[in-house]
């Protein structure tokens, strides 16, 4: 098969389209052969030199898929060969065949192609599980999303809309804020232009949010703090922002709050699998429904997979970036 591969880390052209070897399916896993991959932020790390695959996973970037299962490994039972399935990965998404664990497979959504599939595994399953399993967003409740024009972002805003909480949302340029309002944000921040403590407060007669979802880290730390309401928590999903901030411990007391920082790639299988049967239950049904839908800004081929990760860098995109292998 072929597959990007990563000879050397740098920039975008350290990405080579390659022929490897096939990946065969081991104890509980199916193989699944490509349709489509997405690109994330962890994969631009990676191909820095970053962000390595964990022990025993694919060396090859992309962490979700989709495509229809090739063959069944020892062991599986439930699905067959030939169904068309979406997938949570550690790594291998950026191949024409991955082996995939069960407990991380999906089926289609209804209603949704098999390549636009690919945009949804790493999105539901990061927005369910820190947003609604580990920081309990209830309806009623104010969401502040950090990059709400982004694939995490805009799937977000749509999950929180849906179980009737309000979203402030902070974007780059007036052209995103837009989008993210189409998706049903009720608060509206260039970070660019307004200082989002400020206007959130403002928003909120200075209540401010209950639930904060943060993909910069350390450059917000202080800010997210301020920020939050009374019993609010902050849960930190990436550091795009840097890894070391300064913490006022004082400010979290009276507030009574709580921060938590996740990753979803290392996760143990069991932790994953549960998220995955969590997304099965509670947003597949909002997606089938239309309720909430994929977000895709472009689909690109797998070979041009460089082009890709120039475009994430840049920003210029709103939503998801797909590859696909044909």
């Amino acid at each position: 098969m072929h597959a990007i591969t990563i000879p050397e880390p740098g920039g975008p052209e350290a990405l080579v389209w390659a022929e490897v070897p096939d990946p065969l399916p081991g104890e509980g896993e199916v193989l699944v052969e490509v349709a489509a991959s997405a690109v994330n932020r962890a994969d631009l790390l990676q191909r820095k030199g970053f962000y390595d695959a964990p022990p025993g996973a694919s060396p090859y970037p992309g962490l979700e898929c989709s495509g229809r299962i090739a063959a069944l490994g020892p062991g599986v039972s439930g699905w067959a060969v030939g169904d068309e399935v979406c997938a949570l990965l550690s790594g291998g998404g950026y191949a024409e065949k991955v082996a995939v664990p069960v407990g991380q497979l999906l089926p289609l959504p209804e209603g949704i192609d098999l390549v636009t599939a690919a945009s949804l595994p790493e999105v539901t399953s990061t927005v369910w599980s820190n947003v609604f399993m580990i920081a309990h967003l209830r309806p009623g409740e104010t969401l502040l999303v950090h990059g709400g024009a982004s694939g995490i972002g805009t799937m977000a805003i749509q999950l929180a809309k849906a179980v009737g909480a309000r979203v402030a949302v902070t974007a780059g340029g007036q052209d995103k804020l837009a989008r993210c309002a189409e998706l049903g944000a009720d608060i509206l921040v260039d970070y660019r232009e307004q200082d989002f403590v400020q206007e959130l407060r403002k928003a909120t007669d200075g209540y401010g949010a209950d639930v904060i979802l943060d993909i910069i880290g350390a450059k917000y730390l202080d800010r997210n703090v301020k920020a939050l309401a009374v019993n609010g928590r902050l849960t930190i999903i990436g550091l795009q922002g840097g890894v070391k901030g300064e913490l006022n411990l004082s400010a979290l007391l009276k507030k009574r709050a709580a921060i938590t920082a996740t990753t979803l790639r290392a996760r143990p299988l069991g932790e994953k699998a549960a998220i995955v049967a969590a997304v099965r239950e509670h947003v597949w049904p909002l997606i089938g429904t239309g309720r909430v839908h994929p977000v895709v800004d472009r689909v690109l081929p797998m070979s041009e997979a460089a082009e890709a990760h120039r475009a994430l860098a840049a920003g210029e995109h709103v939503g998801k970036i797909l590859l696909a292998t044909s």
